[in-house]
């Protein structure tokens, strides 16, 4: 098996991520839109701000990763790249994975880092838990973007698939978010949420490979 292709899958996604110049930026304005929105329409309490934080940061990282990943694989069975890539002797489920870990260093772990400064919006304190949150999102935001990754390979083929990886992506997004919302609080069986949200990550990027793979393949067909 030759690595090449798989690298060269990765450094064609992380230009794709850029085209048009949006990148990192639209989920950016998404994610940071949606945090500045909800405190106008709950209020401004810092009891309320900070019991609902977490929670509604979760639902924003969910909701902003499914921005971008329609370009995944749609520009691929377009031009005819999809043909070239499963015909290489690389896995197909390697570069989907590669792919797919593209777009999430490009767009998904921008979202992680400003989460500590939108978490101070809903008035956390300003502390080290900060960043231990910011991983949790990155863990989170992981998971998301490869179960994001299967709704986007299911509609590769479909002209504005964007509503179509929604209702694909997002029942699978429920475990890890409530696993992330429960590790940033105090609720009952919180001490053990940030490893049922490693595994739930991890779950996601031992099965979404294959399930992109398998799906790619029938959009090639």
């Amino acid at each position: 098996m030759s690595a090449q292709p798989i690298f060269a899958a990765f450094r064609q996604a992380l230009a794709e991520a850029w085209a048009g110049g949006a990148g990192a930026l639209l989920p950016l304005g998404f994610f940071a839109g949606t945090a500045v929105l909800v405190p106008l329409g709950i209020g401004t309490d810092p009891a309320t701000l900070r019991a609902v934080g977490p929670g509604i940061l979760w639902v924003a990282l969910a909701l902003s990763s499914l921005v971008t990943l329609e370009r995944i694989f749609q520009a691929d069975t377009e031009d005819g790249a999809l043909d070239l890539w499963l015909q290489t002797e690389a896995p197909p489920s390697a570069i989907a994975a590669a792919k797919t870990l593209a777009h999430f260093l490009t767009a998904g772990l921008p979202l992680a880092l400003l989460s500590p400064l939108l978490a101070l919006m809903f008035q956390a304190q300003a502390s080290t838990g900060l960043l231990v949150n910011a991983a949790y999102y990155a863990v989170g935001g992981l998971a998301f973007y490869f179960w994001g990754g299967v709704g986007a390979a299911l509609s590769a083929t479909v002209r504005r698939g964007g509503l179509l990886i929604s209702l694909i992506a997002l029942p699978l997004y429920v475990p890890t978010a409530i696993f992330g919302a429960m590790a940033m609080t105090d609720a009952p069986g919180s001490q053990n949420a940030p490893l049922l949200l490693a595994a739930s990550a991890l779950f996601a990027l031992a099965v979404a490979p294959f399930a992109m793979a398998a799906a790619l393949r029938l959009a090639a067909d």
